[in-house]
């Protein structure tokens, strides 16, 4: 079997692209105005921890697959974290330069309501979201999906301060959007 033809190495691949791709691209962003501060630190280090579960094998540890994955689902996993990815990365294109990797207000920031923020407030994290899940189902593994909880956890967290940051540095605006999107998963208010 060559690497391209297992669902599993196409899952790391598509990781390893989307890690690389983002970095090259976070040099396009506007001067930042206003920054949270570390308040970042703690939801960065549970998503850390949990990202270190969701990708680090475990395999030569003798703690193989908790469960089975069929060829297919394997599949179907790649092709949910495919999505995933390119969710996050339309969802980064059509924020332009007032994307940050940290919670940040940039230079003439206004809330960006279209494309894949009508459907949630926080579309790159929802995408990355379902690739983490996605991966943990195709591993097969307790470990990933224990890694896949914290690193949705992190994300969450880092969301509802962003949440708290946007809200007090746009005001109203950003309180109309919160009340008619919702934050994370399309259609699901909580």
């Amino acid at each position: 079997m060559h690497w391209y033809s297992s669902p599993s190495s196409l899952i790391t691949f598509a990781w390893a692209g989307w890690a690389a791709s983002w970095l090259a691209a976070a040099v396009w962003t506007r001067r930042t105005s206003a920054r949270a501060g570390g308040a970042e630190l703690p939801s960065r280090l549970v998503s850390l921890v949990g990202a270190g579960l969701l990708f680090t094998p475990t395999h030569g540890f003798s703690l193989g697959p908790d469960w089975d994955v069929s060829e297919a689902t394997a599949w179907a996993m790649f092709g949910m974290v495919i999505f995933g990815i390119a969710f996050a990365w339309w969802a980064r294109l059509h924020l332009g330069t007032l994307w940050s990797g940290s919670v940040t207000r940039k230079a003439d920031h206004r809330v960006v309501e279209t494309g894949p923020y009508a459907l949630v407030r926080h579309p790159i994290y929802t995408g990355l979201l379902a690739s983490a899940f996605a991966t943990a189902v195709a591993r097969g593994e307790l470990v990933a999906l224990i890694g896949a909880i914290l690193f949705c956890l992190g994300i969450w967290m880092k969301a509802r301060l962003e949440e708290r940051f946007l809200s007090e540095e746009l005001g109203p605006e950003y309180a109309a959007y919160r009340k008619r999107v919702p934050m994370l998963v399309p259609f699901l208010r909580f």
